[in-house]
C-alpha cells in the first residue's frame, strides 16, 4: 500500500514539474507570431547573450531591429519576451503589476542574499514595507541629511587629496573603489546611524568588500542563476546550504560567503541601534546620524504602527541589508559613471566646475544648500543624461503570474504578416524589460539618443518624450523603474550624486589614464580594466586644483 502511493506522488510530482518546466517549450501560443532571433541553445536560450558582461553590441542589435517588442527564447525552451515599448512598460511596470511580477529567480536569490526585504516580498506584504519606509525617503527628511553629506563628503576630499600631496603631482587613483567607500559610509551614517570607519584611511572594510563583489560574484553566475527555482523544487531547504557550500561553482560560495558577512553586520548595527533607542532620545541624539538617520527614523515607525502594519525583527535586518547594498552599488557605480564621462569630456568638466564655484559664491563660500544645489541646472543635465545613457542597474526580469492581454504604443508585423497591436502573454512567460533600449530609443529622444550630451537638458526636450508617457518615475526615463516596485531611495541617491560631484570638481580636475576601462553588463553595471573582469576598478589621473 505504501509503495503504491509512493509510486503515486512521484508520479504526481514528476508530472507537474514537467508540465511546469517544458510546457511551453511544446505548446505553441500567440508569442510564436512575434519576430525574434532564432534561439542559441535549448538550456539558456537567449540568457546568456543578455546576461553577457560585454554583451552590449547584443543588447543594441534587438533595439535596432526590434522598435517595440520582440520574441527571445528563455531557459529549456520557455517563451520570453523583449519589451521596450512605453504602453506595454506602463502595464508591466503599473496597471499590472501583481501580474507581471518580479522573476521567480530573482525573489528567491534576494531572500537567500539579504533576507526578506524589499527586493524579496511581493503583493501586499511588498506595499506594507514600502508604507513604513516611504516618509524617511521624502524631500523634507533629505533636506536633514545635508549636513551628514557635506560632512562624509569632505572626508573623502581629505582623502584624495593626500593621495594626490604624496603623488606629488597628477595622481593615479582608483575612483570606483573611493566611490564604494563613500557611499557606503554615507548610506551608513545618513541611513542606518553608523559609521564603517575613517574613510581617509585605506584600511580594508568588511561589509565594503563584501558588498563591492556581490555584482562580479552574481555575473559569475550568468544564466545559472535561472535555475535556481527549479534546484529549490529538487532539493529539500535543509540540504541547500550544505550542498551550496560544496558544489564546485566559485561564484555561488563567493555569494554565500556575501550574504553570511551582511546578515552578521546588519544583526551587530540593529542591536546597537535599538538599544540606544529604548534608552530614549537623548542617547540615540549622541549617535551616528543624531537619530535622524533612515534605520532610527524607521524603528521609531515600526513601534508606533498599529500591529498588524509592524515588520518583524527579520524584515528589518533585511531592509538594513537591502538599502545598504542598494545605495551603495548602484550610487557609487552612477558617480563613477558620471566621473568617467567628465574626465572624457574636458568642455563639461569646466563647465560645471564654474556652475558650482558660482554657487558656492552665492553662498558666501558656505555649503551650496538643498534647494540650491538640486536645482543647479547644468549639473541636473549631467546627473540626468548619466542616468539615461547609463543605467546603473539595466536588467528588470519579470514573469506573467497569469494570461495577460500586453497593449502596444505601435503595432508590430507579426510573422504571418497580421498587424499586431496587443500580445496575448501566456501565464509563466519570461519577460526582459530593456531600459537602456527605452532611454536610448531615437524614436522618443531623437537620432543623437545613443550620444551623451548633457545639453539636451538645458532646452525645451522633444515632444515626442512627452508624448511617448513614459511610466518612469524621474525624468521620462525609466532608470528607477515605475510603479510600486520603482526605486525607493531614488531622490536619496540623486542627492549624493550633485553633493560628491560639487565637492570635488571644486578641487580636482580628472583625467583619463592610458588604461583602458571596461563597463560590464550585470544587474549592477561595473568598471574593470581588463574585459570580463570581476575586480571593479576606474582608474583616473586626479590632479589638485588651485
Amino acid at each position: 500500500m505504501f509503495s503504491v502511493l509512493l509510486q503515486a506522488v512521484l508520479i504526481c510530482t514528476s508530472t507537474w514539474f514537467l508540465w511546469k518546466f517544458f510546457r511551453q517549450s511544446v505548446v505553441r501560443s500567440n508569442l510564436d507570431n512575434i519576430p525574434g532571433p532564432p534561439s542559441p541553445s535549448f538550456w539558456y536560450g537567449h540568457v546568456q547573450k543578455l546576461r553577457d558582461k560585454q554583451g552590449w553590441a547584443f543588447h543594441q542589435e534587438m533595439a535596432d531591429k526590434y522598435p517595440a517588442v520582440a520574441r527571445l527564447a528563455g531557459p529549456m525552451g520557455r517563451k520570453m519576451l523583449f519589451v521596450h515599448d512605453p504602453k506595454a512598460m506602463h502595464h508591466i511596470a503599473v496597471k499590472e503589476q501583481d501580474i507581471f511580477e518580479e522573476a521567480t529567480w530573482f525573489t528567491r536569490l534576494s531572500l537567500r542574499t539579504f533576507g526578506p526585504g524589499l527586493t524579496a516580498t511581493l503583493g501586499e506584504h511588498h506595499r506594507k514595507q514600502r508604507k513604513l519606509l516611504n516618509p524617511v525617503f521624502s524631500i523634507n527628511h533629505m533636506r536633514h541629511m545635508m549636513p551628514t553629506f557635506y560632512k562624509v563628503t569632505y572626508k573623502l576630499r581629505e582623502a584624495i587629496e593626500q593621495r594626490v600631496r604624496h603623488g606629488g603631482g597628477p595622481t593615479e587613483v582608483n575612483m570606483v573603489m573611493w566611490m564604494g567607500r563613500t557611499a557606503l559610509e554615507l548610506v551608513g551614517q545618513a541611513g542606518l546611524g553608523y559609521s564603517f570607519g575613517k574613510l581617509t584611511e585605506e584600511t580594508p572594510d568588511e561589509l565594503g568588500d563584501a558588498l563591492k563583489s556581490l555584482m562580479p560574484a552574481m555575473a559569475t553566475l550568468g544564466a545559472f542563476l535561472q535555475f535556481l527555482p527549479l534546484a529549490e523544487a529538487l532539493v529539500p531547504e535543509r540540504w541547500l546550504a550544505p550542498l551550496g557550500w560544496t558544489v564546485p561553482v566559485l561564484g555561488l560560495r563567493e555569494l554565500m560567503r556575501i550574504s553570511r558577512t551582511l546578515d552578521e553586520k546588519s544583526r551587530e548595527i540593529y542591536t546597537k541601534k535599538k538599544a540606544a533607542l529604548l534608552q530614549g532620545d537623548e542617547v540615540l541624539a549622541m549617535q551616528v546620524g543624531e537619530g535622524k538617520d533612515i534605520m532610527s527614523v524607521l524603528l521609531r515607525a515600526n513601534m508606533a504602527a498599529a500591529e498588524a502594519d509592524r515588520l518583524d525583527e527579520m524584515e528589518l535586518l533585511s531592509q538594513m541589508s537591502v538599502l545598504t547594498f542598494a545605495a551603495m552599488d548602484t550610487t557609487s557605480n552612477a558617480l563613477s559613471l558620471t566621473l568617467w564621462r567628465l574626465a572624457k569630456h574636458q568642455d563639461v568638466q569646466d563647465r560645471v566646475r564654474k556652475e558650482i564655484r558660482e554657487a558656492r559664491e552665492a553662498a558666501g563660500g558656505s555649503d551650496i544648500a538643498y534647494d540650491d544645489l538640486v536645482s543647479l541646472p547644468y549639473l541636473d543635465a549631467i546627473c540626468r543624461e548619466t542616468l539615461r545613457v547609463h543605467v546603473p542597474a539595466p536588467m528588470r526580469f519579470r514573469e506573467a503570474r497569469k494570461d495577460v492581454v500586453l497593449p502596444l504604443s505601435e503595432p508590430i508585423r507579426g510573422l504571418d504578416g497580421t498587424l499586431m497591436h496587443e500580445i496575448f502573454v501566456p501565464k509563466d512567460t519570461h519577460v526582459f524589460v530593456s531600459i537602456s533600449s527605452s532611454n536610448k530609443n531615437p524614436d522618443i529622444w531623437g537620432p543623437d539618443a545613443a550620444e551623451w550630451k548633457p545639453e539636451r537638458w538645458l532646452s525645451p526636450l522633444p515632444e515626442t518624450v512627452s508624448d511617448a508617457k513614459m511610466p518612469g518615475v524621474y525624468s521620462n526615463l525609466m532608470t528607477f523603474w515605475a510603479g510600486g516596485r520603482a526605486c525607493i531611495g531614488f531622490k536619496f541617491s540623486q542627492l549624493e550624486m550633485k553633493v560628491v560631484l560639487a565637492v570635488l570638481l571644486t578641487k580636482f580636475k580628472f583625467d583619463l589614464t592610458e588604461k583602458p576601462i571596461y563597463w560590464n553588463l550585470a544587474p549592477v553595471t561595473y568598471p574593470t580594466v581588463v574585459a570580463d573582469g570581476s575586480h571593479p576598478e576606474l582608474p583616473l589621473k586626479v590632479t589638485m586644483l588651485e
